[in-house]
């Protein structure tokens, strides 16, 4: 009996065991093969996505093909919360993401997280831009963040008043409470991890709520062994991206040569019009803005594969209509008219010498090519260093000297006496004086019984300069002259010759530039004034209401040093391809007018200049040239002030000229302390080819 009972119970043990094994078998047939090709797929199913890949923008060079700007290589970290998962494996991601950033020195991308860094938390939006608080008072809205707190916060930062309350700020901690809240950040998660965590995903939903269009970069420039562990730790959704940094060869043209950056939210809509894509970077200022077509390039846009962990599986250039791929294409490379040695030779002379004028404020200076308007350097001082300009972006914006001000382009000065040479040429021409004419310095002009202005010797020291032609007051610089000259020839046609010389007119250069102002009846009862029959004598010595740019009165001297062509003031030389093969644009000169003088008028007042350098006030600072100049002084009172602007002009060599040049300080007293500076510049010009710095010509061996 015991013995059928053992068969028994063994028999229905093999039959459940067959039966297991049976479903077992069943299992993994059903998995193996009926689900296996799906199961297969699956795990290799490819996520498609497209992508923009950047073009390198082109060079920037000088005129002798020395680099200016350049690209180089670079890594950076972009985010793609789409390949993380839910919010918890979001943010184990940038948890892990962001401690390896703390482990090798890397700096993150905040944007405008409107919290402070450290303990007690705080608001950092009382001295926040205007576009900042912007975005975070329209994601408050969007997201229902906001409460008693919160509302008295932006009362206060619409009327710009302090916060009221002491301590720990409740309008941060509720802002960081509610972020918690919103992104499921664990309660364990530490305040300092976690506000690190919450700068980062504010700026991605800034972006998902559509509030910000420019795209989200973590972290730029960072180096292998970061690389290297982003790697190891396996993070979905950070990728590493390969991409080109602007770089700068040197350290000057820093109003020249510009900066590069995203696009502004604000010029969004024009750029995408223009077939732009939101992250792309352009042309912020300088040069990099104005030839921002050439120098752009077109980006390519490729096709990725990748697995749900983001692993690329593989890459294909996208087709256009005609089958051509649509790989970036390099922008093309500017050869500018500067010559770089010289633009430093320039920003050198000027930092060397105001830096020891008690009074002095900031100036500027630019030389110019006679015969073509090419402009060879222009500097302005104080100046900055465009390598580190987001570093020292605060300070350089609060200085009080305002080393961001190009005074080159947009300074405004009276010319003061280096304007004598329109009221002579205007003289001449309109046949009021000859080269011959007397006219007899007394001291004071006694046409006028109410107004009688003096001469600047007079001033001084009671003396006069006696009978004087042209040329005798140019050099001498005679106020008396230019006065009964002035008012002879009238303020109309004083201010057609200024014209004419692109006095307050445009000069046409590339980068923004002021205009200035001719003096007149139009332009002083525009602003409120009264014109007078008498305003024309301080017309005609370059005071009044005359203003004008350093660029201009550079311009205006070129002019007239070469005869009275008046040729367009330009940046660009030439557009080269981005192999450098073809010229693809080159720029002539631009005649804008041409004046006719005569030899004998033009001889009698540049004859003035040259004595100037030769037997007068400056001429100790010329004596070491092998070439004459042809100069003129200037200075001019600022309302308010107690010292005068001081203007300088000049052009060499003077029988042939090639360069023409002006410079202005403000405060700087007489024009005559600048010839020294005028000499540094012009010394270094004419002996560049004595030293090792002189540039070879393009396509030539160096030996």
């Amino acid at each position: 009996m015991e013995e059928q009972r053992l068969i028994y119970r063994t028999r229905v043990l093999l039959v459940l065991f067959a039966v297991v094994l049976l479903v077992f078998i069943s299992t993994l047939y059903q998995l193996q093969i009926v689900e296996g090709p799906e199961y297969a797929a699956r795990a290799t199913r490819k996520i498609a996505r497209t992508e923009t890949v950047e073009a390198a923008r082109g060079k920037i060079l000088d005129r002798y093909g020395r680099v200016l700007v350049y690209n180089e290589l670079s890594y950076q970290v972009t985010l793609n919360t789409g390949l993380m998962g839910d919010d918890e494996s979001i943010n184990a991601t940038l948890l892990t993401l962001l401690e390896l950033c703390r482990a090798h020195g890397v700096e993150w991308n905040e944007g405008s997280f409107p919290i402070t860094k450290e303990a007690p938390y705080r608001t950092a939006l009382m001295d926040a831009t205007d576009t900042t608080r912007t975005r975070f008072q329209r994601l408050l809205k969007t997201m229902k963040w906001e409460d008693e707190n919160i509302t008295k916060l932006l009362t206060q930062l619409e009327v710009g008043s302090a916060p009221l309350w002491e301590g720990p700020e409740p309008t941060a901690g509720y802002l960081m409470e509610q972020m918690r809240k919103n992104f499921k950040v664990d309660p364990m998660v530490h305040d300092d991890e976690a506000r690190d965590l919450l700068a980062v995903r504010y700026e991605i939903l800034l972006r998902q709520k559509d509030i910000v269009r420019v795209a989200y970069l973590f972290s730029e420039g960072v180096e292998i062994g970061f690389i290297t562990a982003v790697k190891e730790a396996g993070l979905p959704g950070v990728l590493i991206e390969p991409t080109t940094v602007r770089r700068y060869a040197t350290p000057y043209a820093a109003h020249l040569l510009g900066r590069v950056g995203s696009i502004p939210d604000t010029e969004w809509e024009t750029y995408k019009a223009m077939g732009y894509q939101m992250d792309e970077t352009v042309g912020k200022d300088g040069i990099e803005k104005a030839f921002e077509e050439y120098l752009r390039g077109t980006a390519g846009v490729r096709a990725v594969e990748t697995t749900p962990t983001g692993k690329v599986v593989s890459e294909s250039w996208l087709l256009d209509s005609e089958g051509n791929e649509l790989a970036p294409q390099p922008g093309y490379h500017i050869t500018s008219t500067l010559d770089i040695r010289l633009q430093e030779a320039v920003e050198r002379a000027l930092a060397d010498h105001i830096s020891t004028m008690e009074q002095a404020e900031g100036g500027a200076a630019v030389v110019m090519d006679v015969n073509s308007g090419g402009i060879l350097a222009a500097a302005s001082y104080p100046t900055f260093d465009l390598a580190s300009y987001s570093e020292n972006f605060v300070q350089l914006r609060d200085d009080p000297m305002k080393p961001l001000y190009n005074r080159a382009f947009m300074g405004l000065y009276a010319p003061g006496s280096t304007f004598k040479m329109v009221t002579a040429i205007g003289g001449l021409e309109e046949g009021i004086i000859t080269p011959k004419t007397i006219i007899r310095d007394t001291g004071k002009y006694l046409y006028y019984k109410d107004y009688q202005p003096r001469c600047w010797i007079y001033r001084q020291g009671g003396g006069t300069h006696g009978n004087q032609n042209v040329t005798q007051a140019i050099t001498n610089s005679c106020n008396v002259f230019f006065y009964d000259v002035g008012r002879r020839l009238g303020i109309e046609k004083l201010g057609q010759y200024a014209r004419l010389f692109g006095l307050g007119e445009s000069t046409g250069v590339e980068l923004p530039e002021y205009t200035g102002v001719v003096a007149g009846r139009e332009y002083t009862e525009s602003i409120g004034g009264v014109w007078n029959e008498g305003s024309t004598l301080p017309a005609a010595i370059g005071q009044e209401n005359n203003q004008f740019t350093p660029l201009q009165l550079a311009n205006y001297i070129a002019t007239l040093a070469n005869g009275g062509r008046h040729y367009s003031a330009h940046l660009l030389d030439s557009v080269k391809s981005a192999d450098f093969s073809t010229v693809l644009y080159q720029r002539e000169p631009e005649l804008i007018d041409a004046i006719n003088i005569a030899p004998e008028n033009l001889t009698a007042v540049k004859n003035g200049m040259l004595e100037l350098t030769e037997t007068g006030s400056t001429a100790r600072y010329f004596e070491d040239l092998d070439v004459k100049v042809g100069a003129k002084t200037g200075s001019a009172q600022v309302t308010g002030a107690s010292t005068s602007n001081a203007i300088f002009v000049a052009f060499a060599p003077f029988d042939d000229p090639q360069v023409a040049l002006a410079i202005a300080v403000e405060k700087g007293e007489a024009g005559g302390k600048l010839a020294a500076i005028a000499a540094d510049i012009l010394t270094y010009y004419f002996h560049a080819e004595e030293t090792l710095e002189a540039p070879a010509p393009e396509n030539t061996l160096i030996r």
